[in-house]
């Protein structure tokens, strides 16, 4: 049974009494169940007079301790003297000792900016000085920004007003792996004229470009290629119009380029801008059903006249059906014994004709042809074609290679460049 003797707002550790004796109770870290862990340890009453009128001394002492709370792990025991030798140091010390302390004790620099703590002051070593104005209340992203800018130091990367300024407009400036929106007013007015300028140039760098999806990666996947085209696109852009910017700023406006463009993709109906080459050209329409397979057994029909395109339906059931032991799949015009295969595995295509139809229980005879294939347009370009014209428009989206061997060769050269 414990009784509580001094606490203050948050998380800031508490003293208790157990069992008669004056303790310090903190959490920190998690079990293995991710609930949090409750550490003590012993404090003399010279310690807790220090805790209830110092603020900083508190905090100090906190970020001291929780190195050795984070040692313990998610079941191990708080090292109870290491933790009591620095309660001395920390609290009775002088200022000069205490910041001579903490040039070599472990500490948790992170916690005592959340706190408030002067950074120029805590790069110098002056923890006491810099604790001055140290306030109860906890500002966990003063402490992310913090972090984020000594991962910027260690890399060599020191961010301008613009800069900065272009990571909170993107709200990006703490994690750079965050999915980038728009955040006017994240940003300084003052420097809010100069970031529209910058996202401007982006935005005719990209102008008229789209990030399509592709089905072979999953049903909401976008086409890496067009991603890279675009990225390259407006990291060039901007890198012309405005040389003052870091690489760190320059990435994030090209990601959010990218990443609108990749929603807009994934929101958007199949139909809509992916088969309208199908749509303009397909002239006489199609009068034959098509059957879509793949290598594990699924089908799925499509008839004309519908209210889908042939090719809508086929990308559809490819991103549905797509996976890492799935990466075969035909589109085939049973009528007309021809169809149209895609080894995405291999990044090739083949199409396939019936020779001779199966006579007296015989298997019938396929002629089949194999094409390299170039990414998820050239793809898309191979079932529109199909789709039209059948086997022999495939003719003119060659070279056709019907020996194996030879394909082999062309895929290996490919593969190795």
């Amino acid at each position: 049974m414990s009784d509580v003797v001094f606490t203050r707002q948050g998380w800031i550790p508490r003293v208790i009494r157990e069992g008669g004796e004056l303790r310090l109770s903190l959490g920190a870290g998690a079990d293995a169940n991710h609930d949090p862990r409750t550490f003590t340890f012993p404090i003399g009453q010279a310690h807790l007079a220090v805790l209830r009128g110092d603020l900083a001394r508190h905090l100090l002492l906190w970020s001291a301790v929780l190195p050795l709370c984070d040692d313990a792990g998610t079941r191990g025991p708080l090292d109870e003297d290491a933790a009591v030798a620095l309660l001395d140091p920390v609290l009775l010390g002088a200022p000069a000792d205490v910041d001579a302390f903490f040039r070599h004790v472990r500490h948790d620099t992170s916690r005592l900016v959340a706190h408030g703590a002067d950074t120029d002051l805590l790069e110098r070593g002056r923890v006491c000085a810099a604790m001055s104005r140290a306030s109860e209340t906890s500002d966990p992203r003063r402490a992310q920004e913090y972090r984020a800018n000594r991962r910027r130091a260690e890399r060599g990367t020191v961010l301008a007003p613009l800069d900065a300024a272009v990571l909170r407009y993107t709200g990006q400036y703490v994690h750079g792996s965050t999915i980038p929106g728009r955040k006017p007013d994240a940003v300084d007015p003052a420097l809010l004229p100069a970031v529209l300028r910058v996202i401007a140039t982006a935005e005719r760098a990209c102008a008229g470009m789209r990030i399509g999806r592709d089905p072979r990666r999953g049903k909401r996947a976008t086409d890496k290629r067009d991603w890279n085209l675009m990225e390259t696109a407006v990291k060039t852009a901007v890198r012309r119009a405005h040389p003052e910017l870091v690489e760190d700023a320059v990435r994030t406006v090209s990601f959010l380029m990218c990443s609108e463009a990749a929603a807009r993709t994934r929101n958007a109906p199949v139909d809509e801008g992916e088969d309208a080459d199908e749509h303009a050209a397909r002239t006489p329409a199609r009068a034959t059903p098509l059957s879509f397979t793949d290598d594990n057994g699924a089908e799925r029909k499509w008839f004309p006249g519908g209210p889908r395109t042939a090719g809508a339906e086929f990308w559809e059931f490819v991103g549905e059906h797509a996976g890492s032991g799935n990466q075969v799949f035909t589109i085939e015009d049973e009528e007309l014994g021809e169809g149209l295969q895609f080894l995405f595995y291999a990044d090739c295509a083949a199409r396939i004709t019936t020779v001779r139809a199966g006579e007296g229980g015989s298997e019938p005879e396929y002629g089949v042809e194999y094409r390299l294939a170039d990414g998820m347009g050239d793809c898309r370009d191979l079932v529109s074609t199909f789709v039209r014209g059948g086997y022999a428009a495939l003719g003119g989206h060659g070279p056709w290679m019907p020996d194996i061997a030879e394909f082999e060769r062309a895929r290996r050269r490919r593969d190795a460049t």
